[in-house]
């Protein structure tokens, strides 16, 4: 806990600080976060709830810190029912689902989704498709989303899984891919096409211009790009957020 809250509060002076999002803590692990924090000024964090959700929220609802955000694995609808006569008010929970079926539900309820982009193993990765219908299903009920794990590349890439000398390696999604393929999602782009553009491994076909960005034809304005970024694709969670910045700065972007 010491290291991670060092380097976060390190990134948070860095130059590149607008890119960093909230402390993700688990409920669980609140005092330890506390007691690393205390002496610090205030940063943004979300929870990660639990298998006991009741006694996470009130322990949320209880900390020193400012909590605005609790991310929850829901399995159905009745899920998602319970964890809402829990949620307070200024509490913005984000449910992870393993399929589309359940985001109208979230959209119904006020809340956002969450889709899990990857993994330490190459069995966890969703195929494109899914990720596809995913932002599709997203963008046609207008339910914001955030991602997680798997996506310290800018681009499609085959890499290694895990930091452990000999661990596994797999093709992972880029964030581009991810966030571009949203934007367009926004836009009516169908999720066949949208599949296409998540295994993109060429950072020649993305064209960055000075108002707009350029895929194989599909084309999104700054504003649409800074709409889409605002109330639609918020954020995704990364163990590590000098990789993402050295592909980066090696793309020359």
């Amino acid at each position: 806990m010491e290291k991670a809250t060092g380097n976060y509060l390190r990134y948070r002076s860095s130059p590149e600080a607008w890119m960093l999002g909230r402390f993700v803590v688990p409920a669980s692990r609140l005092d330890e976060f506390e007691a690393a924090m205390d002496s610090q000024a205030p940063v943004p964090v979300s929870a990660l709830g639990g298998a006991n959700l009741e006694s996470d929220i009130a322990r949320i609802c209880a900390s020193r810190v400012k909590i605005d955000v609790i991310e929850i694995k829901a399995a159905d609808a009745s899920a998602i029912d319970a964890a809402m006569r829990w949620i307070r008010p200024g509490l913005t929970p984000y449910f992870e689902i393993a399929g589309t079926a359940l985001i109208p539900v979230i959209r119904k309820k006020g809340a956002r989704a969450k889709i899990r982009t990857g993994g330490v193993t190459p069995g966890v990765f969703p195929s494109a498709e899914f990720v596809a219908q995913f932002l599709e299903a997203c963008a046609k009920t207008g339910t914001p989303f955030k991602a997680t794990a798997g996506l310290h590349h800018p681009l499609r890439s085959y890499r290694p899984l895990t930091y452990s000398e000999g661990g596994p390696s797999g093709w992972m999604f880029g964030f581009l891919n991810v966030f571009v393929a949203a934007v367009l999602a926004r836009q009516g782009v169908v999720a066949e096409e949208l599949a296409r553009l998540l295994v993109e491994e060429s950072a020649k076909e993305l064209h960055f211009e000075a108002s707009a960005i350029e895929w194989r034809g599909h084309s999104a304005t700054e504003r649409e790009i800074a709409a889409a970024r605002r109330d639609f694709a918020i954020s995704f969670g990364s163990c590590s957020f000098e990789e993402p910045l050295a592909d980066l700065k090696a793309l020359g972007m």
